[in-house]
């Protein structure tokens, strides 16, 4: 195996894990613009694709089925997650996204003919297990709009993630472009009426630029080199860091099954994503010809 290729994968998490850490600002950015969910959507889209299109250059659209597809995708994703995080509790909209590993293997296992193994099962109910310790001290289930548009967003991630890594060999980076474009066009009619002050417009370009537009550059290179149940599972990350950025800045407490939890998802991710690693480790040392027909 080249050197290049096998140093890809670990690369690849660094670069979702730095993608989670960014995307973990959203649900304190979001609280904090004094504006409607669809121009809060639209003016951080705004600015993402400035940045996306200024890294791109010269970005390649192909009109695919699959680059298509994912900026429709990407599209819902982030409309119904910044409407969540309006009408419901950040803990409730992160916790209701992140419902797509479910989504994600079915998808993977129909649409990409990723199968899914007995660990990566484990490893979806054991996180799945974790999220609802993390929110069970704070989990409001009365905002019921927010909690649907929550799920939704779920799906659409789900579907996005499965898209996204349908152009593995691609550039999936301009779905991401397309669905900010897209998003723009549907949320920033809304921004005349909904002005936001000088503290909104920080966020707002924080958002943008932080939370959006960095994150997204690096998730694109990531979906190249794992697969998109790999992906969903690693990004929620961003779980456990949102409550503790909500503790450093308004200083709220999360309770003690939150810490399990987030105990739980940590160690679930990191023990799945050297899994793979070890387990061929152990295959070569068993069999050398293999090693060295790997190397050849």
């Amino acid at each position: 195996m080249p050197q290049k290729l096998a140093g890809s994968r670990p690369k690849a998490i660094l670069y979702l894990v730095l993608t989670a850490v960014m995307w973990s600002l959203g649900g304190i950015l979001i609280k904090l613009v004094n504006s409607n969910a669809l121009a809060i959507a639209g003016t951080r889209s705004a600015i993402a694709s400035l940045i996306i299109w200024i890294y791109l250059k010269k970005p390649k659209f192909t009109w695919s089925a699959a680059q298509i597809e994912a900026a429709l995708a990407y599209t819902g994703t982030v409309i119904f997650f910044v409407s969540a995080n309006k009408l419901t509790t950040a803990a409730n909209a992160i916790l209701l996204q992140y419902t797509a590993p479910i989504y994600v293997a079915i998808l993977g296992a129909w649409l990409l003919k990723e199968k899914v193994k007995p660990y990566d099962w484990a490893a979806i109910l054991l996180t799945l297990g974790g999220m609802v310790l993390f929110f069970i001290d704070g989990l409001n289930t009365s905002n019921f709009m927010g909690d649907v548009c929550a799920l939704l967003s779920g799906v659409c991630f789900a579907t996005f993630a499965v898209f996204m890594r349908m152009q593995k060999h691609e550039s999936p980076l301009e779905s991401v472009l397309l669905g900010n474009v897209l998003t723009s066009l549907i949320g920033l009619p809304f921004l005349t009426s909904a002005m936001p002050d000088a503290k909104g417009w920080l966020g707002l370009i924080l958002l943008g630029a932080v939370q959006l537009g960095l994150p997204y550059i690096l998730y694109s290179k990531a979906v190249r080199h794992l697969k998109a149940l790999e992906i969903i599972l690693i990004s929620t990350i961003e779980l456990v860091l949102n409550p503790v950025l909500v503790f450093l800045t308004i200083g709220e407490v999360p309770g003690t099954m939150a810490f399990i939890g987030g105990a739980v998802i940590l160690v679930v991710i990191t023990a799945w994503c050297s899994l793979p690693a070890i387990m061929d480790r152990r295959t070569n040392a068993q069999d050398p010809d293999s090693e060295k027909a790997n190397a050849s």
